[in-house]
This record gives C-alpha cells, sequence and structure tokens, in this order.
C-alpha cells in the first residue's frame, strides 16, 4: 500500500490536482467537554476532525493530521480545511467519494461548507447492491469493515483494536498502523466506488444514477439535517408529561374499580387481564395470536366492543377505558418519555437517526427517535407537535407535497379524469368524499365543514386502498380501525366498484403491472428502482395478495419517494447561498425548516419552486408544495395563494 502523511495545501495539491473522483475519510474525536462521554466522537456538536485521508487511486492514500494531541499536525489547519473547501467539497468538478457522506456531510456543515454535487454515497451504493439472487443489502451488511473484507479479502483491523482504549487524537498520527488504519478507509471507499458501478453497469445500470443523482445528495441534505436538529420546548414536554401521568393514574383508578383491581400492566395485555375478559367474564376469544393464544390488541377491544352492545352493554364503559388507557400509555411513553431521552445535552435539540433507504420502497425510516410517526395535531391529545417551537425570533416553515402519491399514480395509470383532474387545479380526495357521502363536491372540498377532516380521512383510505388493490374486507377493516366507520363489506365493495369504474384505466394498469411482475419478479419506480417479488408466485394465497400489492405499491410509493429526494438535493444545493434555511426535518411528503422570521417569503418561494420542479422529462402532471408557517409546528398557518 503507498499510504502516506501529509502537512501542507500544496502536497495536497500535488495530490489530487488532475483528478476527477477523490475518495475521503475523517477521523474524529470529542471536544474537551465531551471525552468521557461514550460515542461523543460521532457527534459534530461535541467532536472535531482529528484528520483526512484522501484517495485518488487504489492501493493510494494521503492522511492530513490537523488536531492529534500527539506528534505533528498540518502546518495551517484552518488553511487545509479552506483550500479543501475550494479543492474539494465545493468543486463541482470532483466526484467527491465517501462511506456514510452524511456523516461527513455533518461535520463539514458545522464548518459552513456543504458537499456540493457530483458526489457519491458508496453505503447507499452498497444497499442498492444485491447480496444473494433476489435480495439487497440491508444497512447492517453494509459497513466499510465488512465490505471491504467480504469483496476485497483485505485485512481491516476495528477502531477499538488500533486505538486501544485512545482517542484517536491521543494516537501519533506518524505511526505506521494509526497512518494505514486512516488511509485505508479512503482508500477502501474508493475502490468500493469502482467494485459498485462495474457491477451496477453489469446488472443494473439504473441504479448507478439513483445512487449518484439520488441518494447520494440526499445524504448530504440528511447530515445537515441531522446537525440542525429538531428545537424542542422541554418545560412544555414535562408539563404534558405530568398531566399524562395523572391522567393515566385516573383511568387505571376507573378500570380497577371495575376490574376489581386486576393486573393489566402499562398496556392493558398482561395474562391476568386476558384471563378475566375470557375466564371470568366468559367473552369469546374472536381474535387470536399467532402462537393461537388469545389477542387482547386495540383490533380486539373494538371487536368485543360490538360484541357487548348487543350481549353485555355493561362492558362497553371497560373496553372504552382499555383503549383510552392504551392510547395516553403509548402517547406518554413514546412521544413525551421517548423523546426526553433523546434530547441532545449540548443543544437541548433533537437529532434523529435518520435512514433514506429505511424501508424497501425508497421511503425515509428513522430511529432514536422514530420521528416518521409523529401525530398529526387532529389525532393527538397530548400535543406533540407542540413540542416543536422555533427559538425567538425564528419561524418554522413547513411544505407537504400535496396528493403525492395521488398524482404519480395517474401519471402511472394514464387516465383521462384521473390528469384532468389534476391539470385542471382538481382535488381527487375531494371527488371521492363526494361519491362516498353523496355530498355536493363544493362542500366535501370546503375546509370549514364540521366533518371535513373525517370524510377526508375516510376518502383517502379509499382511494388509497383502491390504488393498491384492497379488497372490500381490507378496505372494511381500514375504515373501522382508523375512522371509526362502521360499514359493511357489500358498501365497501361499492365504493371500489364507483372508484374503479369512475377511473377506467386503473383496474387496466393494476392487472398489467401485476402481470409484469409475476413475469419479472419485481417492481420498479420509474427510474429503476428495483424491489424484488418473488412472494407473487406463492401458491398462498395471501403471501400472494400481499406481494401483488406490493407490485402496485412500489412503482408508486417509491417514485413519489424518488421525487421528494430529488428536491432535497436541489435544496441542498441552493444551502451555500442560504445558510439561514435550517432543513431539520422529514416526515413522509413533508419538509420542515427553521428560518429567521423575515425570511419567510424568501424560503417558501425557493424551496417551493425546488419541490414543484419537474423531476424527470417525462412526468406530466403538475406538483404542488403547500406551505405553512409558525412558531409552533403544531399551530402551523397554511400560507394562501403561493
Amino acid at each position: 500500500m503507498d499510504y502516506n502523511i501529509i502537512y501542507t495545501n500544496k502536497e495536497i495539491h500535488d495530490y489530487i490536482s488532475g483528478v476527477d473522483v477523490v475518495a475521503f475519510d475523517f477521523e474524529t474525536a470529542p471536544d474537551d467537554e465531551w471525552r468521557d462521554e461514550p460515542k461523543a466522537a460521532l457527534d459534530a456538536h461535541k467532536a472535531h476532525i482529528v484528520g483526512i485521508s484522501i484517495s485518488v487511486k487504489e492501493g493510494s492514500s494521503v492522511y492530513i493530521p490537523l488536531s492529534h494531541k500527539v506528534g505533528t499536525n498540518a502546518i495551517d489547519p484552518t488553511g487545509v480545511a479552506e483550500y479543501l473547501r475550494e479543492a474539494l467539497f465545493e468543486n463541482p468538478r470532483v466526484v467527491k467519494v465517501a462511506h456514510n457522506l452524511s456523516f461527513e456531510a455533518m461535520f463539514l456543515y458545522a464548518l459552513g461548507i456543504v458537499v456540493c454535487e457530483p458526489c457519491y454515497d458508496t453505503i447507499a451504493a452498497a444497499q442498492l447492491t444485491l447480496k444473494s439472487r433476489f435480495e439487497f443489502r440491508n444497512l447492517s451488511d453494509s459497513g466499510l469493515k465488512l465490505l471491504s473484507t467480504s469483496l476485497f479479502g483485505a485485512v481491516m483491523p476495528d477502531f477499538a483494536t488500533v486505538t486501544a482504549g485512545r482517542l484517536f487524537d491521543e494516537m501519533d498520527p506518524a505511526d505506521k498502523e494509526t497512518l494505514s488504519y486512516a488511509c485505508a478507509d479512503s482508500d477502501y471507499t474508493l475502490r468500493l466506488y469502482h467494485k459498485f458501478n462495474n457491477w451496477f453497469a453489469k446488472n443494473l445500470p439504473h441504479h448507478r444514477e439513483i445512487v449518484e443523482r439520488i441518494e447520494s445528495p440526499t445524504a448530504v441534505y440528511c447530515g445537515i439535517m441531522k446537525y440542525n436538529g429538531v428545537p424542542m420546548n422541554v418545560e412544555t414536554m414535562l408539563k404534558r408529561q405530568k398531566e399524562a401521568e395523572e391522567k393515566l393514574t385516573a383511568l387505571r383508578n376507573e378500570i380497577d374499580e371495575m376490574t376489581g383491581g386486576v393486573d393489566i400492566g402499562a398496556n392493558a395485555s398482561t395474562s391476568a387481564f386476558k384471563r378475566y375478559l375470557f375466564s371470568d367474564l366468559g367473552l369469546p376469544v374472536l381474535k387470536t395470536t399467532e402462537k393461537h393464544q388469545e389477542a387482547a390488541d386495540d383490533a380486539t377491544m373494538i371487536m368485543l366492543t360490538d360484541y357487548c352492545r348487543d350481549k353485555r352493554p355493561e362492558l362497553i364503559r371497560l373496553f372504552e377505558l382499555v383503549q383510552e388507557y392504551r392510547k395516553w400509555g403509548k402517547l406518554k411513553s413514546t412521544y413525551i418519555d421517548g423523546y426526553l431521552t433523546h434530547i441532545h445535552t449540548a443543544t437541548g435539540r433533537i437529532h434523529p437517526d435518520l435512514m433514506p433507504l429505511g424501508t424497501e420502497t425508497g421511503r425515509f425510516a428513522s430511529r432514536n427517535p422514530n420521528l416518521q410517526n409523529c401525530p398529526r395535531k387532529d389525532n393527538d391529545p397530548v400535543g406533540v407537535r407542540n413540542f416543536i417551537v422555533a427559538p425567538e425570533g425564528s419561524l418554522i416553515v413547513s411544505l407537504d407535497f400535496s396528493q403525492i402519491e395521488l398524482r404519480v399514480g395517474a401519471f402511472y395509470c394514464r387516465d383521462e379524469r384521473m390528469l384532468q383532474t389534476y391539470r385542471t387545479g382538481g382535488d381527487i380526495h375531494a371527488a371521492t368524499t363526494s361519491v362516498i357521502f353523496r355530498i355536493p363536491f363544493k362542500t366535501a372540498a370546503d375546509k370549514n365543514e364540521p366533518h371535513y377532516k373525517e370524510r377526508r380521512t375516510i376518502a383517502k383510505n379509499c382511494n388509497f386502498g383502491v390504488f393498491y388493490g384492497l379488497f372490500p374486507s381490507g378496505l372494511q377493516k381500514t375504515l373501522k380501525f382508523k375512522a371509526g366507520l362502521d360499514m359493511s363489506k357489500e358498501q365497501c365493495a361499492g365504493i371500489i366498484d364507483n372508484l374503479k369504474n369512475g377511473y377506467p384505466r386503473l383496474t387496466e394498469w393494476q392487472d398489467e403491472t401485476k402481470k409484469r411482475a409475476a413475469i419479472t419478479l419485481y417492481a420498479e419506480t420509474w427510474l429503476g428502482r428495483r424491489r424484488y417479488i418473488v412472494g407473487i408466485l406463492s401458491t398462498d394465497w395471501s403471501k400472494r395478495s400481499f406481494a401483488e400489492r406490493c407490485a402496485m405499491n412500489t412503482p408508486i410509493q417509491g417514485t413519489a419517494a424518488d421525487i421528494i429526494k430529488l428536491a432535497m438535493g436541489r435544496i441542498a444545493a441552493g444551502l451555500k447561498e442560504r445558510p439561514w434555511l435550517k432543513p431539520f426535518l422529514q416526515i413522509h411528503d413533508e419538509l420542515v425548516f427553521e428560518i429567521p422570521a423575515d425570511k419567510l417569503d424568501e424560503a417558501v418561494y425557493f424551496v417551493k419552486a425546488c419541490m414543484e420542479e419537474q423531476p424527470f422529462t417525462d412526468f406530466d402532471v403538475p406538483i404542488i408544495a403547500e406551505a405553512a408557517y409558525g412558531t409552533n409546528f403544531g399551530d402551523l398557518v397554511e400560507m394562501e395563494g403561493v
């Protein structure tokens, strides 16, 4: 291996001059205040860059020490960062390659540097390559050390072995083992770049374009969101925590009065509670678990409530209390206690782990905590979104794609009525509401109508259900458990038939899509993101029907995910000129920002333009991003006429 240590900008220039692809990697260490905190070295608010390794060809790498406490550092560390800003990180003529690009992007953003395209994230590339005939790598299969060993036979010692309990800045950069460890990371990242691109060329050429055009700019955007963090009002959270505890205590006391003090636990699903229901009270077992035991989930509680309306009306109150108890327990444990455990000790914000490839369709997932399931205010008595509050002098701005999945669905199925609805500024959810409830379209579309949200929720479930091949029984359950609406299977079948009759090309597209997936064993987004669906050949009806729904869901949901990621890339490209625009959250089709109060119009104009731009040449359905703003995420005001 040709691994060397260098100390000057001239040496960096001599090494990278004339090349168009550069792999880089950071070694980091905690700041003095956080040196005893585990994993602080991975946090850009508590750590700094110790050194940078760069590779321009396989088997070659250089390491630039910036802030080691032992040995010699670069002559001008600040000058090195500024030189690399222009020569590499913000240079549009050089492909910047990193493994887990969001990590490096986060540390660079802390220095005021936004990585620009072209860029390439090899951890995203790993997840878009196959590890077996029909299975893509997941995140746990995509670590740099694991891939280097499995794909190149490299012997790469782990961090703990090399450092022997020390932090990286406590190691001499000139030491052979230290230098080798640092340089190998960028060297093997570059090898992965070539390895994966060769694989894409032979197997899935579109996936290289997805890595370069979609996932890598998205990784940069994620690093920026991670650094900015979600601004939280801890005082409000603690107040709601106390209120939730009081509410749970009151519910528990009332349940105890009815049951005689049976132990229901934290979620009313203990064995003792089941015995009370099915043995002591003699209620029928209406649902069982996979292990053929009595179920006591929310669906069971709803079914038992229905049973008791005729047979045991005195027990209806018990099931209402249990459902309320569970709801408050979930809200408290997940959204109050859970969120409080993730309040950052340096920033007072939440900095979740964002995973752009967290689902098979390409949609985001997040953890620590999961902010993708942050409840909307119309289904949240605690007011979880009220915890997210802009600092004084700032605003929260949200831009949300309007009906993006149905717009993508219209693009795919080419139904003229559906296309015309969107081309003339129509609203398919309102149209469906009008059909289901037999009310005028104007009434269905009126946001001030008393039943607007309830009806629209039902219409959405019907529209998505029909698009993704939901059966009448499935729609019946969805309406029952999500909207609290009792409809017979015959009524649900009528709704589905009416919608299909209204959009005749939809059924044709569904049939064509299922047939194609049965032949190819995969579904794809418009840009070629592939998902294998081998279950479509199963003789088990439930597995096959699930696979068929995946075949219909993947092109629509996956293409919608690609569209929002493309918008993220455009936004990231404009952040250098707009350092005041701070992305901090993505929830499904919604992007959320923190801005100075006097930048509202400028922010909305820019982000809206990025989101509504035609995502790819073939896409001929108008895209609409709806803006809202306020100081509190739970109480945003919609912006009309923008």
